[in-house]
């Protein structure tokens, strides 16, 4: 008889660095318990902003420091660790539920956009970025959008306006949108009082 294969909710295996990988675990062990950033922070005797950076691979911290962090969680750092290890050598995949799943910034905020990053996972060399874009009637045009690579749309709700160099397209729900994400483009309109769209960078 065959093994089922094992279901690991909120499982995240991929190639990225140690540092990252470690982050990673940190915010999702984080979230588990519903603590905030700065319950964690103030509890390891660090800033938000520094917990933050390690949270997103973006700052080595010592292992003291995560001894710290992760005594703040519950959690015993020799078995962190050891599961970050054994993940990073099984390959490459990531399941990031809902409640992980976080807003990030991005040119577009600023204008109105709210942005919902669907994963973390790349390769070396290899563009990918999913988002879950959200925009009303209250966000504002932007068409100056513009970086190296090919650009998906997906309409999930509403309708918008979309332009990608001199050319302005309608897209509606179930419209799928391919473009080069090097030419000028971005929302132009948006028809109905919302839309809900995938985007994907690659």
């Amino acid at each position: 008889m065959n093994e089922a294969p094992a279901i690991i909710p909120g499982a995240s295996i991929s190639n990225v660095s140690f540092e990252e990988g470690v982050g990673a675990a940190i915010r999702r062990s984080r979230q588990q318990r519903s603590l905030k950033l700065s319950d964690v922070a103030d509890a390891a005797g660090i800033s938000v902003a520094m917990l933050s950076r390690i949270e997103h691979g973006q700052s080595v911290a010592s292992l003291t420091l995560l001894g710290r962090i992760c005594a703040s969680l519950g959690v015993d750092l020799s078995s962190l660790i050891a599961d970050v290890e054994q993940a990073q050598a099984k390959g490459a995949a990531e399941l990031l539920k809902a409640a992980d799943q976080t807003e990030v910034v991005r040119a577009g905020t600023k204008h109105g956009h709210t942005y919902r990053l669907l994963s973390h996972l790349s390769e070396p060399g290899k563009a990918f970025e999913p988002c879950l874009v959200k925009m009303d009637k209250n966000s504002e045009a932007y068409l100056r959008f513009q970086h190296p690579g090919t650009e998906f749309i997906y309409m999930l709700e509403g309708r918008m306006a979309y332009r990608v160099g001199e050319a302005t397209f309608v897209l509606e729900p179930g419209d799928a949108f391919t473009f080069s994400a090097s030419v000028l483009h971005g929302p132009e309109e948006i028809l109905d009082d919302r839309v809900l769209f995938l985007s994907v960078i690659a």
